[in-house]
């Protein structure tokens, strides 16, 4: 019986092992002005927008949901953030404070309409990724805005004890959502209405509370991601923060083999898949490959990582195995 992130990690091993021999520079690693410097740092610091929407993702996903919205928050928390230290004279802690607060604003709305308004999670979060956005441009006026606030800078790059900063606040969420799932009743209320939400209820489950709660981690940890984002490019760039992010997030999730009809989290291969597609597109960035062909070549990888797990695949695997006791 093979591990459950088996595939998974053969395939981001099989990525690294070619491109620590293939790729120039990439296992290049420094440590110059008090933090650590190099491509696979950057895969870590740069994925990390992308790994906690990963986190969020698995919770609504593990619930047989979906959350089309992340990327819209993205722009939206680092917007609001923004407009509130620059034009309004507010402190770093109340700009981030009320970044998520709104995100989790958007959680809750996503979370009520979907448990007790019994609309379709893919309809709602549709919605939601239109609106947010569009407030998210109604309040820049769709301008970008430009800000030099060190102290909020260093959530998107700053380094504690020379790691980027980025990077241990996906590990400090990460390591809390898997508490919260292997060591909480909570995680066994979350695979229990992700195998038969209808049996958890006759159980005497509040679904519509956990479902509710979902969600607004979900955009808790968007909300996070948008200031990691603007905070490492001195700006809240509402046209594309976070754009397309939730299909990767979606995609993470998948690749790491918790199941879109819902079920047991798999928070390991979600940021497994995270590190998988973030390695790639540096790898491509790397080797020149244009945006158009990466977005390609990223979908071939993806898919064939997903087939990868499938029984199809398993059955294949099997025909080529030598028969015990040959």
């Amino acid at each position: 019986m093979r591990p459950r992130n088996f595939w998974p990690l053969v395939a981001l091993a099989a990525l690294l092992v070619f491109n620590l021999l293939f790729t120039t520079g990439f296992a290049r690693v420094e440590f110059r002005d008090g933090r650590l410097f190099g491509t696979l740092v950057d895969i870590f610091q740069n994925g990390a927008p992308v790994m906690l929407l990963a986190v969020g993702m698995t919770l609504v996903i593990a619930l047989g949901g979906i959350d089309l919205s992340v990327g819209s928050v993205m722009a939206l928390s680092g917007a609001v953030a923004a407009l509130l230290m620059t034009e309004h004279g507010q402190s770093v802690p109340m700009g981030i404070l009320a970044a998520l607060g709104v995100a989790l604003l958007v959680g809750v709305i996503n979370g009520a309409l979907v448990s007790y308004g019994s609309i379709q999670p893919i309809i709602v979060t549709l919605v939601t990724l239109v609106m947010g956005r569009g407030l998210a441009q109604t309040l820049t006026q769709d301008q970008k805005v430009r800000f030099e606030i060190p102290a909020f800078e260093f959530i998107g790059n700053g380094t504690v004890l020379g790691l980027p900063f980025p990077v241990l606040l996906v590990a400090a969420v990460a390591l809390g959502v898997s508490l919260l799932l292997r060591r909480t009743a909570t995680g066994l209320y979350i695979e229990a209405m992700g195998g038969n939400p209808q049996a958890a209820r006759l159980c005497g489950l509040r679904v519509h509370v956990i479902r509710l709660m979902a969600y607004m981690a979900c955009a808790l940890c968007a909300g996070m991601a948008g200031l990691i984002a603007a905070a490492d490019i001195k700006e809240a760039d509402v046209a594309n923060a976070g754009l397309y992010l939730e299909l990767d997030a979606i995609l993470a999730v998948v690749l790491g083999g918790t199941s879109l009809s819902g079920g047991r989290a798999n928070l390991v291969g979600s940021l497994i898949g995270a590190i998988f597609i973030q390695t790639l597109t540096i790898m491509l960035q790397m080797r020149g490959v244009i945006t158009e062909h990466t977005l390609i070549i990223k979908a071939i990888v993806a898919l064939s990582v997903c087939f990868m797990q499938t029984p199809s695949f398993e059955r294949i695997v099997r025909r080529f195995r030598p028969a015990e006791g040959a």
